[in-house]
């Protein structure tokens, strides 16, 4: 290789985004409150003003996005009866990646009688984007959990999709100690093509996960009510003492409202950011 290419290759990689965020929460009088917050790197978390007994939490990357070889963590603990609710500022993009991986760690715990919401926008993977996610979350047996992730390839409101790339995305999800939950979704290579395959996503370029613990047939009943408003195709289903929504679209707009009518049958309240 030449010098100047090792030269050029050497600044890139020392000039990739690192970011942590490390908090916990907890309850007192009924409210809950802040505790010890480390923050490094470009990511951010800020709160606005309380909502109620509960606090809300938004994540800002001041990277302005994801590229190849940047690093998050994220690491968050509910105490005892705290309730603590999480967003994103914007849509997350994942650019094209022409060495390492993104890796993007995010590690949730929640002590018993408390309740976390994970409830991100939406993340888009460019063309030739690369990254690994990892989610491990641990709940007590008393705790509550609404997780929502929604994963676009390609711009599609630019016309745009990804055609090719890496996807490495693995949850881990421990109840009472217990694992109740596994789960690693890897695509890669020619992404558009697996995409278009009928058992992958018959052609859709978003898909998305809730996971809803606790979860029971009464509250799957009750989320396909309103299956005659989907307009993509959404899956539901409990088991384990936790429920899952799957959600596959032709593109973020048309998933992202699934998943409103899905989470109001939950009775979660949503974000102000995503109203807006």
């Amino acid at each position: 290789m030449r010098s100047d290419a090792l030269t050029t290759s050497s600044v890139f990689e020392a000039n990739r985004a690192r970011g942590a965020v490390r908090f916990d929460v907890h309850a007192r009088d009924g409210v809950t409150r802040r505790g010890v917050l480390h923050e490094s790197g470009s990511l951010r978390v800020r709160f606005p003003s309380p909502e109620g007994e509960g606090l809300s939490g938004v994540f800002v990357n001041t990277a302005g996005g994801v590229a190849g070889g940047d690093s998050f963590d994220i690491e968050i603990a509910a105490g005892q009866r705290a309730r603590l609710t999480l967003t994103t500022a914007a849509a997350e993009k994942v650019y094209r990646a022409p060495g390492a991986a993104a890796q993007l760690n995010i590690a949730l715990k929640v002590a018993a009688g408390a309740h976390l919401g994970w409830l991100p926008q939406e993340t888009i993977l460019f063309d030739r984007a690369r990254v690994h996610r990892r989610f491990d979350i641990e709940l007590d047996e008393a705790a509550s959990l609404l997780l929502c992730e929604i994963v676009v390839f390609g711009r599609t409101a630019m016309g745009e999709r990804m055609e090719q790339g890496e996807f490495i995305d693995r949850w881990r999800l421990r109840r009472g100690g217990k694992l109740v939950f596994a789960e690693t979704v890897r695509l890669d290579g020619n992404i558009g093509a697996k995409l278009g395959r009928s058992a992958v996503a018959k052609g859709g370029a978003a898909i998305g996960t809730a996971l809803i613990v606790p979860g029971d047939e009464p509250l799957i009943e009750r989320i396909r009510e309103a299956s005659e408003s989907f307009a993509g195709e959404v899956g539901i289903s409990a088991w384990n003492g936790f429920a899952m929504a799957r959600f596959c679209a032709q593109d973020a707009a048309r998933l992202r409202a699934d998943m409103m009518a899905v989470l109001a049958r939950t009775g979660a309240a949503l974000p102000r950011l995503w109203l807006s």
